[in-house]
């Protein structure tokens, strides 16, 4: 009898030594995933404040990225949360997916205001909301990258490099805020469209990054 509690206690051990990898995991994937979502949304809040007052395009360009950006950690989230390879792949997708409508929308709007040119206003607060937006995603993406290369989670990988890239694109918008300055009032439309061509860079990586993730399984 006491032998056979022995092993029930030694099974049952066995089997918590297994699910405690898996435990852990999600709860550092979900850690990972909120720190970077509260950062990525202050970003976007910040940066919306100054859109209203500035009219910029190649800053509205610049949040509507950040925004969807910050949505993505759901998905990603919702995948460390069901402990699940099959739904970290599916919210990888979902990821590329956004970045993709992003770059759309951005695209569209800077064609708008090439039609109806309108350069931006209060340059200084346009400058000072590039840097707001570099600055958000370069410590989102150090959380992310951190965390997926340690839990070897190609959903947060892409994320971080998604994020990365993004801390690069928010420095057009200095570069938008400093042109226009100088006169050239196209400048700003024309960035908008250069940063939607990054962010369509972005989806063509990530997405290489979740189909070898894939292949690897």
């Amino acid at each position: 009898m006491v032998g056979a509690v022995s092993h029930h206690a030694h099974a049952h051990s066995h089997a918590h030594g297994l699910l405690d990898p898996s435990l852990r995991r999600s709860r550092a994937g979900l850690r990972a995933v909120g720190a970077s979502l509260a950062v990525l949304g202050a970003t976007a809040i910040a940066q919306a404040v100054i859109v209203v007052a500035t009219g910029s395009i190649a800053l509205l360009a610049d949040l509507i990225h950040n925004a969807g950006d910050a949505l993505t950690a759901l998905p990603v989230g919702a995948a460390f949360l069901a402990r699940s390879a099959r739904a970290e792949e599916i919210a990888g997708r979902f990821v590329v997916a956004a970045i993709f409508i992003s770059a759309c929308v951005a695209g569209y709007e800077a064609i708008l205001r090439l039609v109806d040119p309108h350069a931006p206003d209060r340059l200084g607060a346009l400058a000072l909301a590039g840097v707001i937006g570099f600055a958000g995603n370069w410590v989102a993406a150090r959380i992310r990258a951190r965390a997926g290369h340690r839990l070897q989670s190609a959903a947060l990988i892409a994320d971080a490099d998604h994020a990365r890239a993004d801390a690069y694109v928010s420095l057009g918008v200095v570069a938008s805020a400093a042109v226009v300055a100088l006169g050239l009032d196209l400048a700003d439309p024309l960035i908008g469209l250069a940063i939607t061509i990054v962010i369509l860079r972005i989806t063509w990586q990530s997405w290489g990054t979740v189909r070898g993730d894939r292949h690897h399984r």
